[in-house]
């Protein structure tokens, strides 16, 4: 009894915390305890439990020994203390970058997380069932697009009193007024890393976030070098070709095309994808245009029954390069390029043989570029310009991600339609899905909900997909359910929502559907970039959205992705090995 309660009262008094084996402390060869007869006993310290006596030069010392089990329990309860207040973000006056249900995980903007701090992440648990209903939003931190503030900003580190304008540049008065007549008058930062190059003849990869001006920033230089050449050389040739990879973009950029053209007396047309033979024939029959538009799969027919000679070509542009690198354009792309004579040099792009210049456009890296570009040019005649931004998530943009049942989907969506970013007058809102089965029976649902709305999507044929964008984008109709078809290079300044009702399937086609907010001359560009709405319902959509929400906790482009062009391997033959 008495060495049991000495332990206890001995224990309970030091507070033993300690990550030792053992210590040792004064001994005490008699402790007082007090006795039921109001006396006091002495007790032996050698009949202490746990407790032995060593004798050292006269001094008496008790070593007390803890359990392994309990001195691992104290080293977890304090390992636990210590993460606990780590995750701790202490909030903090001004604007807030992530915003959840749970408010411990929130992360104000001028918090910067480390690359090395732990990361607590909104959407860790949402492969668990019990998760549906949380959400996390990540919010707009600057108030306009960086793209646009970049040039401007440049300008005023130069010491220059004004800001930059297309004279600058060098273009033709008639250019310059072509522009002043769209409300264009100050270019991008993507223009003016890009026009320079152009009109000194390099070959150029340009990669940069989506709404930036790209497809201005190869049109200038192509008609301003037009423009140079005689009447006589442009009369029955055709100068330039830009490839698209839908007919929604080839019939957008020839508009833009045709604006510019008007005025220096080039023409333009477009040929796209869907049309019988007959009517490619016809879009040549008043000979070829100095300017052509077209799909990869119309080209190719009009290449096969010789209705245009790719001979003479000056400028080749791949817009929406990543795409049309894909396995489902790769082949009809390589083919095409193989009956061009790409200049390997500034030097032969001028002067009486010339060759064409290569300019390829993209919002995301294309991958596998090295390999088939090394087949026509010498990859190191190919200038990248690659924006600040490219891979990051956007800024100006509000995201907001649910993890939301599929079967809460289609309710989600109604009451988003009837939020204040869908209301706005004027703004349009595009619901993404992964398919074309989802986008009809989306619609019939819609339908019977009284939501006015189109539809588009690949499967669509030629005579009905015929101006389902365009009454979309002049106003007509406010929603446009859609496939990942309209995800790529389509302008859509006049949307200010953008629903992801199907989450996309990797990070480039997230970029490029979050893309269509928030665009260069947007209405709302300069109060917001508008806002993306994303249900997330699947398992493997939660391990994309982690990855989102990691990048913008770090302030970190999304991982895997690529941004440099790689030198293909060398081929080597079989056969040299096994001799």
């Amino acid at each position: 009894m008495y060495c049991l309660g000495f332990r206890r009262s001995f224990l309970s008094s030091l507070k033993l915390l300690t990550k030792t084996d053992s210590f040792s402390v004064p001994s005490y060869t008699r402790s007082p305890v007090s006795g039921l007869d109001g006396g006091q006993r002495g007790v032996p310290a050698s009949c202490a439990c746990g407790m032995s006596t060593v004798s050292d030069s006269g001094n008496q010392e008790v070593v007390i020994r803890i359990p392994r089990q309990m001195q691992e329990r104290m080293d977890n309860l304090k390992q636990v203390k210590r993460k606990k207040f780590q995750r701790v973000i202490t909030s903090r006056p001004g604007k807030m970058l992530i915003t959840s249900k749970r408010p411990q995980l929130n992360q104000p903007a001028s918090f910067i997380l480390g690359k090395f701090d732990p990361l607590v992440l909104a959407s860790k648990g949402w492969k668990h069932n019990k998760s549906f209903g949380d959400y996390f939003t990540i919010h707009n931190t600057q108030d306009t697009p960086p793209f646009v503030t970049d040039g401007q900003r440049d300008e005023k580190e130069k010491g220059g009193s004004k800001t930059v304008t297309f004279k600058s540049l060098h273009l033709s008065p008639e250019i310059v007024e072509a522009l002043q007549a769209c409300g264009i008058e100050h270019p991008t930062t993507v223009q003016l890393q890009t026009i320079p190059r152009l009109l000194r003849g390099h070959n150029l990869l340009c990669a940069a976030e989506t709404g930036c001006g790209k497809t201005l920033s190869y049109l200038l230089p192509v008609v301003q070098l037009l423009r140079g050449e005689t009447e006589g050389v442009l009369g029955g040739q055709t100068r330039c070709l830009v490839l698209v990879p839908s007919r929604e973009l080839a019939e957008q950029v020839s508009g833009v095309a045709r604006s510019l053209c008007s005025r220096l007396g080039l023409s333009v047309r477009v040929v796209g994808g869907g049309r019988g033979v007959g009517r490619i024939k016809q879009a040549f029959s008043h000979g070829p245009p100095n300017v052509l538009v077209a799909t990869p799969g119309a080209l190719y027919k009009a290449l096969r029954r010789r209705c245009v000679d790719l001979g003479d070509l000056s400028f080749l542009v791949l817009d929406e390069a990543d795409t049309l690198l894909d396995q489902s354009f790769a082949g009809l792309v390589e083919s095409i390029l193989q009956r061009v004579q790409v200049a390997s040099s500034p030097a032969q792009t001028r002067g009486p043989i010339r060759r064409a210049q290569l300019v390829l456009i993209g919002a995301t890296f294309p991958s596998g570029v090295g390999e088939l570009l090394s087949q026509v040019t010498d990859l190191g005649s190919i200038v990248t310009v690659t924006s600040r931004g490219l891979h990051c998530l956007m800024p100006h943009v509000r995201q907001t991600f649910v993890k939301v049942r599929g079967a809460d989907k289609l309710a989600e969506l109604l009451q988003a339609l009837q939020g204040e970013a869908a209301a706005q007058p004027g703004g349009g809102v595009l619901v993404f899905c992964n398919s074309a089965a989802t986008v009809n029976w989306l619609g019939f649902a819609l339908e019977e909900q009284g939501v006015r709305h189109v539809r588009l999507e690949g499967q669509m044929p030629a005579a009905m997909r015929a101006g389902i964008f365009s009454s979309f984008q002049s106003g007509r109709v406010d929603v446009l359910l859609c496939t990942d078809i309209a995800s790529r290079g389509l302008d859509t300044q006049r949307v200010r929502l953008v629903v992801n009702y199907d989450f996309p399937h990797s990070h480039t086609d997230y970029l490029h559907r979050a893309g269509r907010v928030g665009r260069a001359g947007a209405r709302g560009a300069t109060a917001g970039g508008g806002t993306v709405l994303n249900f997330v319902t699947h398992p493997w959509d939660v391990e994309l959205v982690q990855k989102i929400e990691m990048a913008a906790r770090r302030r970190t482009a999304l991982p895997g992705m690529e941004s440099a062009i790689h030198t293909p391997p060398l081929k080597t033959d079989p056969k040299s090995n096994q001799e």
